[in-house]
C-alpha cells in the first residue's frame, strides 16, 4: 500500500499540481488555505482526493472567520493574505474546513496511524522540530506506530521512542532554503522524503495579479524562490505601509 502524505499546501496550486506521485490514497495534513493566491483549487482537490484530511491551525482560522493582527513575517502575510481566502472559498468549501478533525486516526498492515497537525498535546499550533528528544515525550502513550505531522514547514523522519514520526514539509510554503515542494510517501515499512520542482513563477504570477500591499508581493517573490522569508521585514519595501 502506497500513501501520497501531503501537509502545508497554502493554497498554492501550482506546487500541488507538480506532485505526480503514484499512490493508493492520499491523507493531508493540514493548511490548506492562507498565504497562496488558489485556496478554492487546494481545497476542492482535497475533498475529492484526500481520503484522511485534518484541520490545521490557517484551516480552523479561515473557517471561522477569525482576523489577524500582524506586522511582521508569516503573520503579516496571514493578516493580508486572508480575506482574499474568504472570498474566494464558497460555504461548501468553508464547511469542509470546518468539519475537518483535529486528529485522525487509521490502521493499516499491522501500523496504528496518528494525524496531527501540530503534536498529539496540542494539535493545532505546537511547534515542534527535528527533536526525537521532545518529540518521544510529546507521542508517549498516544497509540500510534506512526505519528504525521505538519505545521513546522521542515521535512523530518525520526524515531521517538516506540513511534516513527513523519513530516512531510510544506507543499506551497517550504521554510527550509529548498523552494521545491515538499511531500513524503510511505510504503510498507519504508518513508521516503520527497522533493519536486514547481512553476513558481506562475505562483508569483497569480500573487501579482491580486491587490495585496507591495510589501506582501516582494515578500511572497522572496520567500517563493528561496523557499523561506531571507530577510527581515524592513528590508521589504513598504509604499503602501499607510493602506495596510
Amino acid at each position: 500500500m502506497r500513501i501520497l502524505v501531503v501537509s502545508d499546501i497554502h493554497a498554492n496550486w501550482p506546487a500541488l499540481a507538480a506532485i505526480n506521485e503514484p499512490h493508493d490514497f492520499a491523507i493531508c495534513l493540514g493548511d490548506l488555505v492562507d498565504y497562496g493566491p488558489d485556496p478554492k483549487l487546494c481545497v476542492r482537490w482535497a475533498m475529492e482526493h484526500a481520503r484522511y484530511s485534518i484541520r490545521g491551525n490557517h484551516d480552523h482560522g479561515v473557517a471561522q472567520g477569525v482576523s489577524v493582527r500582524g506586522e511582521s513575517g508569516y503573520r503579516y502575510l496571514t493578516r493580508v493574505t486572508r480575506p482574499l481566502m474568504w472570498e474566494a472559498l464558497d460555504l461548501d468549501e468553508r464547511r469542509y474546513l470546518l468539519q475537518l478533525p483535529l486528529t485522525s486516526r487509521f490502521n493499516l498492515g499491522g501500523r496504528r496511524f496518528l494525524l496531527v497537525h501540530g503534536t498529539p498535546r496540542d494539535p493545532l499550533d505546537e511547534y515542534l522540530m527535528k527533536d526525537p528528544e521532545t518529540w518521544s515525550r510529546r507521542v508517549q502513550d498516544c497509540g500510534a506506530d506512526v505519528v504525521c505531522v505538519g505545521h513546522s514547514h521542515m521535512q523530518f523522519n525520526l524515531r521517538a521512542g516506540s513511534s516513527v514520526v513523519i513530516n512531510p514539509g510544506s507543499v506551497g510554503n517550504p521554510r527550509d532554503g529548498d523552494p521545491r515542494a515538499a511531500y513524503a510517501v510511505i510504503e510498507d515499512n519504508k518513508v521516503e522524503l520527497k522533493r519536486v520542482d514547481y512553476p513558481v513563477e506562475e505562483t508569483i504570477a497569480r500573487i501579482e495579479a491580486t491587490n495585496l500591499p507591495e510589501k506582501a508581493k516582494e515578500m511572497f517573490r522572496d520567500c517563493y524562490r528561496k523557499g523561506k522569508l531571507s530577510r527581515p521585514l524592513l528590508a521589504y519595501n513598504d509604499p503602501d505601509e499607510d493602506a495596510t
